[in-house]
């Protein structure tokens, strides 16, 4: 099978707590209210470029047990091919615990399950290099961080790799990312992740990334849009003002309009808009998946 996009990353039930405020150490607050859905960051993503129309496929690691039969199922039902999941006999799959507060802020705590547990020798390295994005997000554990290097180095140069770092492997520093940053034609870090990586602003830390060898940095800055360069001169995308329900997802749900403006050869502030919108669809809505909108519904950007 031919694929668009091969997103590789944890896969992780996410058990989303309501709650009255997001407690600080040594306090307390209350749980309003507990939904379950499918998760992980690279699973958000794909989820979210199969809805735009995007042939995707995925790498990851489950367990045959409930939580790990919901996360395959899920990504069946939606479309994404699952032919590069590892179901595992033993273990556990993973769970991400987030807590939401009124606001629509959150605080999460990974339990990777047989995530960290991948390795490279389990993966299908044809699976993914016949595709014209490998998009990665981050594990917990170094063992398939390790697998992914080893991927990336083996990957014909006609696959454009894309990393989405997450604090987990922003907080690692650069140098253990280096092998996948100098081959990303795109990263798609925070703001946050940015100052991790380089100890630099987003506009100083962007170049930092792309003297690395990035072609496309695009940073996600919440309320405020994005930052996108190339390297050349960086421009401010304004966001979309919506209602905020659950942030959860909403970076992930940027990774795919941004992918899906690359796909269809968009210029980067055009990417950009699509991202920022795909984003606010996101998070009209409680969990990582429910408002993510089709490609009928993008308006014209």
């Amino acid at each position: 099978m031919s694929l668009d996009v091969v997103c590789f990353g944890a896969l992780n039930v996410d058990r989303l707590y309501r709650v009255g405020r997001i407690a600080g150490a040594d306090e307390e607050s209350f749980v309003t209210g507990l939904q379950e859905f499918p998760g992980g960051s690279a699973a958000n993503t794909a989820v979210g470029l199969a809805r735009l129309g995007v042939k995707t496929g995925y790498i990851g690691k489950v367990s045959d047990d409930l939580d790990g039969r919901l996360l395959l199922e899920d990504l069946r039902r939606e479309g994404v091919d699952t032919a590069g999941v590892v179901v595992s006999r033993g273990g556990r799959s993973g769970v991400a615990m987030g807590f939401v507060d009124e606001g629509g802020n959150r605080a999460l705590y990974v339990d990777p399950g047989v995530n960290d547990t991948l390795d490279f020798h389990e993966i299908r390295p044809g699976y993914a290099s016949s595709a014209r994005f490998l998009h990665l997000t981050s594990f917990v554990g170094p063992r398939p961080l390790e697998a992914q290097r080893r991927l990336v180095e083996g990957l014909p140069e006609g696959v454009r790799v894309s990393l989405d770092p997450g604090e987990i492997y922003a907080r690692r520093g650069l140098a253990p990312l280096r092998p996948l940053i100098e081959r990303s034609y795109a990263v798609f870090p925070s703001e946050g992740e940015v100052r991790l990586l380089t100890g630099k602003g987003y506009v100083e830390g962007s170049r930092v990334l792309v003297e690395l060898g990035v072609r496309v940095v695009a940073v996600k800055l919440g309320g405020r849009g994005c930052y996108v360069t190339d390297g050349g001169e960086g421009r401010l995308v304004e966001p979309f003002r919506v209602e905020v329900v659950d942030t959860t997802g909403a970076g992930d749900a940027f990774c795919a309009g941004f992918l899906y403006g690359l796909l269809k050869d968009r210029d980067l502030y055009a990417c950009g808009r699509i991202a920022n919108y795909v984003a606010s669809r996101c998070i009209t809505k409680p969990g990582a998946r429910e408002g993510l909108p089709r490609e009928s519904e993008l308006p014209r950007l």
